[in-house]
């Protein structure tokens, strides 16, 4: 599950502010890391978890994304 029902590690996302999806790799000091579902990519940073939607929780991705 998503750690207080907002976005944690491993959670594939909607980055609102970004408008694109991604996965968060870590958070630091309450930014979130994400990098892209696919393919390889740069990775980017949300300053906050309230434009981050939880498309696919950690639990339902599989392995080898």
């Amino acid at each position: 599950m998503t750690k207080d029902g907002s976005a944690w590690i491993g959670d594939q996302v909607r980055d609102e502010n970004a408008q694109r999806e991604g996965i968060v790799t870590d958070v630091q000091a309450g930014t979130y890391v994400l990098r892209p579902v696919y393919g390889t990519g740069q990775e980017w940073t949300a300053d906050s978890a309230e434009l981050l939607t939880v498309t696919v929780p950690r639990e339902n991705i599989p392995p080898e994304r």
